[in-house]
């Protein structure tokens, strides 16, 4: 009993230290993730010459020795870093506001690895992205210095690597790393920028337009000349054809020619007898007309134009004396009217006056005239319409002329009744008193 009971305790015993060792050796085991390094501390090694109171284990594990070393870990992801400077001066003396990102990370080979070992073990996060921003600013001013504003807003990414250029001797002796730095924007409170951009626009919309302009002219020029290349191919393509067809129009009539000139003389000399022939028969049909003719026509014709010719000569005669006794009767009233001197033109028209007063009263000759009275007007002896001259008149006209007027008056019309002719005298007017004395 007594011998299972010690067996029994030491079996338990040796459970308790197995069990012991293994959460011990679990709590002294440590494992290095790959984006970390651990820092051993507390045994002195040798490293490049150089005695370090430290190991470092970079992936994989260890254990730790217990009371004697202690260990530190190191994070190697990416620390993101926003980098600002405001009105820094740039070459020239223009100031610009410009922000930035960076991507810091501790280095993870050595020697720089024991850089950042020995400055920021134990440090936390923050204090190192401060420890590295304020690396990063510095060397900032001091780059944009070197640099205009517009090579600093053309080309960014030179202004970058002179950055990175700048503070690697920084960075290395901090133990840190610049995976990637980038700038994110440019400003300036002087608007110098602005300036620059609008001249750049303005010359690169003159560009675009001038490129615009030679664009539409070339394509202009370049539908010109294939609209020349296509209208000279088709007259080509046109002209060919044309001589093909007319080739083929000449051979198709040089193989008519013999069998159209055979044919056509033919005909031609058949219409030159038949048209021989037919000459033979006018011939002989005009010389039968000009007979028929001559004797049907021409010679009536010639012996009724001599019968004329007597005929009109035997009219002409009688015209022609009359005309020379007209003439010679004219020459004797030319010879007479000058003769006579200024009674001449009386004379001639008391000659003509008879035969113009009979043609007068033969116009009215069927005019019914029963009585025609003459009143004299009360202006009598100023001018007017006297009696006595009418009577005297009629005794004129009636010694001159053999016409008297009364009779034909009277004998207008019918003839029935002779016409009363009677000439009244209108009474004086009354003679006003004379105005008295005074």
């Amino acid at each position: 009993m007594t011998v299972f009971l010690l067996v029994g305790a030491v079996v338990g015993f040796l459970g308790t230290m197995t069990a012991l060792f293994i959460l011990s050796l679990k709590s002294l085991l440590y494992i290095c993730q790959p984006n970390e390094v651990l820092v051993f501390t507390g045994k002195n090694r040798s490293s490049a010459g150089r005695m370090l109171p430290y190991r470092i284990v970079k992936g994989g594990r260890d254990f730790r020795r217990p009371f004697v070393e202690r260990v530190d870990k190191i994070d190697l992801t990416n620390m993101i870093i926003d980098l600002e400077a405001r009105n820094a001066y740039t070459k020239g003396g223009i100031p610009i506001s410009l922000t930035g990102i960076a991507n810091v990370k501790v280095a993870g080979h050595e020697p720089m690895l024991n850089n950042a070992i020995e400055r920021f073990l134990g440090k936390a996060r923050n204090e190192i992205i401060a420890i590295a921003k304020a690396t990063l600013e510095g060397s900032l001013r001091g780059v944009l210095s070197t640099m205009t504003p517009e090579q600093l807003n053309e080309d960014r990414n030179l202004f970058a690597e002179r950055l990175v250029a700048e503070v690697e001797q920084d960075m290395t002796a901090l133990g840190l790393v610049v995976d990637t730095l980038k700038i994110q924007n440019i400003t300036d409170d002087v608007k110098y920028l602005d300036s620059i951009g609008r001249i750049r626009n303005a010359e690169l919309l003159s560009s675009a337009r001038v490129a615009e302009a030679i664009a539409h002219a070339d394509a202009d020029v370049n539908a010109a000349e294939n609209f020349q290349r296509e209208t000279e191919a088709k007259i080509t393509a046109e002209i060919s054809v044309a001589k093909a067809e007319a080739e083929k129009q000449l051979a198709d009539a040089k193989s008519r020619r013999a069998a159209v000139v055979a044919e056509e003389q033919a005909q031609v000399a058949q219409q030159v007898a038949k048209a021989k022939a037919e000459l033979e028969v006018q011939r002989a049909r005009i010389e039968q007309v000009r007979r028929q003719l001559e004797a049907d026509v021409i010679a009536p014709a010639k012996a009724e134009c001599e019968s004329m010719e007597q005929n009109a000569k035997a009219q002409v005669a009688p015209i022609i004396e009359d005309g020379k006794a007209r003439a010679e009767a004219l020459r004797r009233l030319s010879k007479s009217w000058t003769e006579a001197g200024d009674q001449a033109r009386d004379i001639f028209v008391l000659q003509k006056i008879e035969p113009i007063i009979s043609q007068l009263t033969d116009t009215i000759g069927d005019t019914h005239i029963q009585k025609v009275t003459v009143i004299d007007s009360p202006a009598g002896a100023s001018g007017g319409f006297d009696p006595r001259r009418f009577i005297a008149l009629n005794e004129q006209v009636k010694e001159l002329f053999g016409i008297d007027l009364v009779e034909k008056f009277g004998s207008l019309g019918t003839g029935s009744r002779p016409v009363e002719v009677t000439v009244q005298s209108p009474a004086p007017a009354p003679v006003a008193p004379p105005p008295p004395a005074p």
